[in-house]
């Protein structure tokens, strides 16, 4: 830090210019810096799609204010929870959480809700360049609109260049409120919450409002819902950093007329390749580059189109505007035709050529210590429709598991692991199956600290005949080696053989295909607390994750802001 020493009587003007020195200096040595923000989290009326309800916003805002910082940088978010009757908690997405394990921000994993009217501060050190996220994650509480985008810039040059930098966040969106749909999805019978009714982009939709069914709830012209239209200038180069937060929707990405160069994915740069559209899951980030090069009298359409679902939602629509056109200006064409819904090869091609960067490889381990299979399956348990790992439904504790541990409650959670695999040999994938044996619990996989772990993540067929559908599962805390996709069941004597252990690429979200296997591989060596989980929010609430620990022996004291439930209830007055 700089010590400015102000002589009295120095003038104005020598003050401000000494000061600014002192903070241009303090840049250009690459000090690190504070970012400070806060935040008023609260409900209002707002109308996304045109279609007016209520929403979560930050600031007034959703999606929320863009979190700006540079690689090394601390950014402290002070959350003041004005839901008035609804607890919160906030995830940092893809921000590793290095030394701060009790800020991840996941309620029930590594702390107790900000309750009504408290106010919570999340401090965090961004450790690496790139596009993250972030949202709610609290019950189902991300799709009432609590989300946002991370942008942190490298310290190091970047391995392309471009003229303009700027950000679009995807979204599928639901009239129902979360409470409507997770009453649902804990019924009997079972009620599914359905195709959501918007697809947004830059949180801007369009609802038909015709089929509103409540006179006066709907409105067209309302300048809330105009189609976000993003400038351009022709002959000039953009980097657009692309984030999906659906809360079910897998997702085509497409700027009408305009190719898209791949060059980062979750924090990662990416040898770069060249697609039409782009496929996007829920909680991952690209970043393309896009040279606005086509005819410059006219706009284009950005598209986004529901894949992997039986498509009943209309497209998200924005605006490619060149300059001078008015940014409203509808293009003269319609809409480029989405990829078919049901189509798995363009999907699976497009993860396999995701791969690390000439220059940027980071090459994992050869060899792992342990390997966890995790077969996705739905289930009913006790008349209930769950979503299963290995039969297993995965239910949050009371007592947040990082503190339960370090402070050994035992009492806290089921203290019997979760299974570290399943009957491959009778298990037939591509059938409806019984799973009489499905159970609910909370156990948990404890992993040796520094250790190296494979995740084999295999998809089945779910209770509907024929069907099986994509998952995008997100490791809190780590990122992870993508070491090989494929179809049908994984074998484990040839599939590892074929592995790509020359430039996996590091991301902290991946899909599991339908009816496919992903190999997954990390390292167990940040010490904390981590749940990874399907990024589709009712998959995840029907009990579709599992939780990680290790290395809770080297963590310090734990903050008493995140206790105050469960076990913890006194914690925070004598710990």
């Amino acid at each position: 830090m700089v010590e400015l020493r102000l002589i009295k009587g120095m003038p104005t003007l020598i003050v401000v210019w000494c000061l600014l020195v002192a903070v241009l200096g303090n840049l250009q040595r690459g000090e690190a810096r504070i970012r400070h923000y806060r935040w008023d989290v609260k409900y209002e009326f707002k109308s996304p799609d045109c279609y007016k309800k209520l929403v979560i916003t930050i600031n007034g805002r959703t999606p929320g204010p863009t979190i700006q910082a540079e690689e090394g940088d601390t950014v402290i978010v002070q959350v003041n929870n004005s839901l008035i009757t609804e607890n919160l908690a906030i995830h940092w997405h893809g921000i590793r959480q290095i030394g701060s394990p009790w800020f991840d921000g996941t309620e029930g994993v590594t702390q107790c809700p900000i309750l009504p009217g408290d106010t919570f501060k999340y401090q965090f050190v961004v450790d690496q360049a790139g596009t993250f996220l972030y949202h709610a994650h609290y019950g189902m509480q991300r799709e009432a609109g609590l989300y946002g985008l991370i942008r942190v810039k490298p310290r190091e040059p970047e391995p392309f260049t471009y003229d303009y930098d700027r950000s679009i966040i995807l979204d599928d969106w639901f009239h129902k409120s979360t409470y409507e749909q997770a009453a649902g999805l804990s019924s009997i019978p079972f009620q599914w919450v359905n195709e959501p009714q918007s697809l947004l982009i830059n949180g801007k939709g369009r609802f038909n409002c015709s089929l509103s069914p409540i006179a006066g709830t709907c409105n067209a012209t309302n300048p809330e819902c105009a189609p976000y239209s993003q400038t351009v200038v022709s002959g000039k180069t953009y980097r657009l950093r692309i984030g999906s937060l659906t809360t079910l929707s897998a997702l085509s990405f497409q700027i009408q007329g305009h190719k898209m160069t791949v060059v980062e994915a979750d924090g990662h740069y990416v040898e770069p390749f060249e697609v039409d559209n782009l496929f996007i899951y829920s909680g991952e980030t690209y970043s393309v580059l896009v040279k606005a090069d086509q005819d410059p009298k006219r706009n284009y359409w950005i598209t986004s189109n529901v894949v992997s679902r039986n498509r009943t939602t209309p497209p998200g629509l924005a605006i490619f505007n060149y300059y001078p056109n008015h940014p409203m200006k509808s293009p003269p064409t319609p809409p480029p035709t989405p990829p078919a819904w049901d189509d798995v090869k363009p999907r699976l091609a497009q993860s396999l050529a995701i791969k690390a960067r000439q220059g940027f490889i980071q090459k994992p381990p050869t060899t792992s210590d342990r390997v966890i299979v995790l077969l996705n399956t739905q289930n009913t348990i006790n008349g209930y429709r769950k979503w299963s790992v290995n039969n297993v439904s995965f239910s949050l504790p009371q007592t947040p598991y990082l503190v339960a541990l370090k402070d050994n409650i035992k009492d806290a959670f089921d203290q019997t692991p979760p299974p570290e695999g399943y009957d491959s040999v009778h298990y037939d994938i591509f059938s409806v199956q019984n799973n009489t044996n499905a159970t609910s619990s909370n156990g948990i996989y404890r992993l040796e600290f520094d250790s190296t772990v494979d995740i084999i993540l295999q998809n089945a067929n779910t209770m509907n005949k024929n069907n099986s559908e994509t998952h995008p599962w997100h490791l809190h805390g780590h990122d992870f080696w993508v070491l090989g996709y494929g179809n049908g069941k994984f074998d484990k004597e040839k599939d590892p053989k074929n592995y790509n252990l020359e430039n996996p690429i590091l991301k902290n979200t991946v899909p599991v295909h339908p009816y496919g296997w992903t190999a997954l591989r990390f390292r167990a060596n940040n010490p904390g607390v981590w749940l990874f989980h399907c990024h589709i929010d009712s998959h995840f609430y029907m009990g579709m994750g599992v939780v990680f620990a290790e290395g809770i022996d080297r963590l310090g004291k734990l903050p008493s802001s995140i206790m105050g439930c469960g076990e913890t209830k006194t914690f925070s007055f004598h710990h």
